[in-house]
C-alpha cells in the first residue's frame, strides 16, 4: 500500500515513516499544504496521514478540496488537536478516523489497516486468481490454502495485478505501487520482482500465471476451470 504522510515536524514524520515502512507500506512525505497538493496531484494513494495544523495552511482545507473533487482516498487526520469540536470538524469533512498525538505506531497501523478494509474502496475483500488467494487486509497469500511467503515489495506487485485480474496494468502504475516518489528504482527492478514473484508461485502450486505484455506492462490470470 502507499500511503503519503503529511506532517511538518521532520523528526516526527522520519519516524512515522521508518515504522509504516517496517511495517511494509511504501511511504511518501509532504511537510506542507503545498507539497501535499502536488503529491496527491501527481500520484494516487492508498491512504494519506493528514496533519491539521501545517506551516502554509490547515490541513482541514486539503481535506475539504479531496472531498470537493470526490476523490475517495482514506484520510486518516493526525494531529495534538485533543478537542471534541476539532474531532467532529475533521469527521464532518471527510476524515475516516482521527488519531491525536502522541500515537503509539501501533494504534496508527491498526486504523489506517481499518479503513483500507472499508468496502468503499474494495480494499479489504479477499483477491482470488485460479487457486491462488490474497488477503489486502493481513497480507497473507495462500494457494489451496496453504501459506505462501512474499516479501513486501512483491505482494504489492501482486495485489494490484489481482486487483485488476485479467487487465494490463501498466509498468509505470506497478513501479508507483511499490516504490516512493524519489526512491532510486534500477532498470530491471520490475522485471525482477516479477521474475521471483512468478518462481515462487510456480514453485507453490498456484494456476495463476503473471504475462509480460510487451512495452505495457503485466497481467495476472488463471485458466478457465476445466481448461489446460
Amino acid at each position: 500500500m502507499h500511503i503519503l504522510l503529511v506532517e511538518d515536524d521532520p523528526m516526527l514524520r522520519q519516524l512515522v515513516r521508518r515504522n509504516l515502512a517496517a511495517e511494509g507500506f511504501a511511504v511518501d512525505t509532504a511537510a506542507t499544504v503545498e507539497e501535499a497538493d502536488s503529491a496527491l496531484n501527481a500520484t494516487q494513494f492508498d491512504a494519506v496521514l493528514l496533519d491539521l495544523s501545517l506551516p502554509d495552511g490547515d490541513g482541514i482545507e486539503l481535506l475539504k478540496r479531496l472531498r470537493q473533487k470526490r476523490d475517495a482516498v482514506p484520510v486518516i487526520a493526525v494531529t495534538a488537536r485533543d478537542g471534541v469540536d476539532d474531532r467532529v470538524r475533521g469527521l464532518n469533512l471527510g476524515a475516516d478516523d482521527y488519531v491525536v498525538k502522541p500515537f503509539a505506531t501501533e494504534e496508527l497501523v491498526a486504523r489506517m489497516r481499518a479503513v483500507l478494509r472499508r468496502p468503499a474502496e474494495a480494499l479489504g475483500v479477499k483477491l482470488a486468481c485460479g487457486n491462488l488467494e490474497l488477503d489486502p487486509a493481513s497480507g497473507s497469500v495462500t494457494v489451496e490454502g496453504r501459506a505462501v511467503i512474499v516479501p513486501r515489495k512483491e505482494l504489492a506487485v501482486l495485489e494490484m495485478l489481482m486487483r485488476r485480474a485479467g487487465r494490463v496494468v501498466a509498468r509505470a502504475a506497478l513501479e508507483q505501487s511499490v516504490y516512493s516518489l524519489g526512491e532510486e528504482i534500477g532498470s530491471n527492478a520490475m522485471d525482477a520482482n516479477i521474475s521471483r514473484l512468478r518462481r515462487r508461485l510456480a514453485e507453490a502450486g498456484a494456476r495463476a500465471t503473471i504475462h509480460a505484455v510487451r512495452g505495457v506492462g503485466y497481467l495476472i490470470g488463471a485458466p478457465a476451470a476445466g481448461g489446460a
